[in-house]
C-alpha cells in the first residue's frame, strides 16, 4: 500500500520550517511522497485577510521545486469550499482508496486537535506524524497521546525534529519592515515575494482574500 504523508497549512507564505518537517516525515515513516495542499479556505483564519491562494500556491510549487517526492496539491482550491482536513481526507480516501495517509503536525496541534471540525474524523482517516518540539515534554506528549488513542483509537506516531523556531508570521513581519529572509525561505520563494512586492501591507484586493465569514 502506498504511503502518502500530507502537510495541509496556508503556506503564507511556506518557510524552511515546513520543508525540513516535511522532509523528516518522509524520511521518517519511509513514506513514498508527501503531498502540500495549500488551504483555500481555511476555517482557523476566518474573518481574516489572507493572501490570494494564487500567490500562495505559487510559492509552494517554487519552494518544493527539483523534490521528486515532494508533490503540490490543489485539491482544496478545486473544491471550493470550506478547507476542513475531515472533508479533504474523507474525498481523498475516496479518490484514493488503496493509499495509506499520514497527517503530518506540529506538536501544538496534538493539544489543538480536538477543537478542529470533526476530529474523530480526521483520526479515522489518518495516522497523525507529530513532530516533537522543546517546548512540550516528552510524558506530556506521552499523556496526550494515550487519551487521543484510548478516546478516538486514534494512529499516532512521534517524530523527534531539530527545534526551528520559524512561522510565516514571523518572516511576514520581516518584508514588512523591509528586512532579510534570506535562509528562512528558499531563493525561488524570496524571489517571488520581492519581485509581486508581496507583505508590505499595501496589497491590493486582488492580492488577498478574506477566509469564511465573520458571523
Amino acid at each position: 500500500m502506498k504511503k502518502i504523508g500530507i502537510m495541509g497549512g496556508t503556506f503564507n507564505p511556506i518557510h524552511l520550517g515546513h520543508l525540513i518537517l516535511a522532509e523528516n516525515a518522509y524520511d521518517f515513516c519511509k513514506l513514498d511522497e508527501v503531498w502540500f495542499i495549500p488551504s483555500a479556505d481555511p476555517p482557523h483564519k476566518a474573518g481574516q485577510p489572507v493572501l490570494a491562494y494564487h500567490h500562495r500556491s505559487r510559492m509552494t510549487e517554487l519552494a518544493i521545486e527539483g523534490i521528486p517526492y515532494f508533490v503540490k496539491s490543489d485539491f482544496e482550491a478545486q473544491r471550493h469550499e470550506r478547507s476542513y482536513t475531515a472533508e479533504t481526507l474523507r474525498l481523498l480516501h475516496e479518490i484514493y482508496p488503496d493509499v495509506e495517509f499520514y497527517f503530518i503536525m506540529g506538536a501544538d496541534s496534538l493539544f489543538q486537535i480536538e477543537t478542529w471540525y470533526a476530529p474523530e474524523k480526521v483520526m479515522a482517516q489518518a495516522r497523525l506524524l507529530v513532530a516533537v518540539r522543546d517546548h512540550h515534554s516528552l510524558e506530556e506528549m506521552q499523556k496526550q497521546i494515550d487519551y487521543l488513542t484510548e478516546k478516538y483509537h486514534a494512529g499516532i506516531e512521534l517524530m523527534c525534529m531539530p527545534g526551528i523556531d520559524l512561522s510565516s508570521n514571523f518572516i511576514r513581519q520581516r518584508t514588512a519592515n523591509h528586512e532579510t529572509i534570506r535562509f528562512f525561505v528558499t531563493e525561488q520563494v524570496r524571489d517571488y515575494i520581492i519581485k509581486n512586492g508581496l507583505y508590505k501591507g499595501d496589497e491590493t484586493l486582488d492580492e488577498i482574500q478574506y477566509s469564511g465569514y465573520t458571523e
